[in-house]
């Protein structure tokens, strides 16, 4: 199996190290990821101006890109072949609810997804990426149960949390939804010594909301957090009821 590794906190992340190091009990792992944080980037293409790919190690480049552009370059120029499967991750924080809209590593994921290649996203909720250790033998037996499979979902890709506890404290895994965060005071307003107004996006409070089996309440509780997920936003239950609006050119 060849495995491609790639995450949006870059490629020294600690994160990343820890999920090729879990991957490598399964196969061939590849890494390509950003020469740098590249974090909110989104499903992000870099179209207006070439890309640079450096060699940092056997099998392992870095590129001056996001996460999606290191997926395309690996799968179509920098790999002996296609992946087998791309890991995204272990992003350090957490990717539930609509950060999986912003998220540069669920992006990787999705760009797996699109090119029809098996896709997971993993992210860790607490805020020290060194805490990760811990949870080793728990990524192990993760990516074990869920690539060593013959009917991993098509069109559809896993994103994964994994809660801040310590690993010998974890609930169980939980099969779950996204929640809705609102974010409340997101925005900051400066003056600069000019006197001009600039803006700071980030920080503020959020306030969560979802169903029982949301994955906010799982990783709450201490569970791992595994959300199915795919690309078509198709709203199916409205098609029908708007088409029989009266909507004329």
């Amino acid at each position: 199996m060849v495995i491609l590794c790639t995450n949006d906190d870059g490629h020294r992340a600690h994160g990343l190290a820890l999920l090729a190091e879990a991957a490598a009990s399964l196969g061939d792992v590849w890494i390509v990821a950003p020469d740098r944080e590249q974090s909110a980037t989104s499903h992000s293409l870099t179209l207006h101006r070439p890309l640079r790919v450096e060699q940092s190690g056997p099998r392992a480049y870095h590129v001056d890109g996001t996460p999606t552009d290191c997926v395309l370059l690996a799968v179509h120029s920098l790999l002996d072949r296609a992946p087998d499967v791309v890991l995204s991750g272990i992003n350090h924080g957490p990717n539930m609810g609509e950060d999986v809209l912003y998220s540069g590593t669920v992006a990787a994921a999705m760009e797996a997804t699109l090119l029809g290649i098996p896709a997971i996203a993993i992210s860790y909720a607490g805020q020290e990426p060194g805490e990760l250790d811990g949870h080793r033998p728990l990524l192990d037996r993760l990516l074990r149960a869920l690539l060593l499979r013959d009917d991993f979902p098509r069109d559809s890709f896993f994103n994964i949390n994994l809660p801040a506890v310590a690993a010998g404290r974890v609930t169980g895994i939980r099969f779950t939804t996204l929640g809705r965060r609102v974010y409340s005071e997101s925005i900051t307003r400066f003056r600069d010594p000019m006197g001009r107004e600039w803006y700071w996006i980030g920080g503020g409070e959020t306030r969560w909301t979802g169903r029982e089996e949301s994955d906010f309440r799982a990783v709450g509780a201490g569970y791992v957090s595994i959300t199915p997920l795919h690309l078509d936003l198709t709203h199916y239950d409205l098609v029908d009821k708007v088409a029989r609006w009266s909507v004329d050119l």
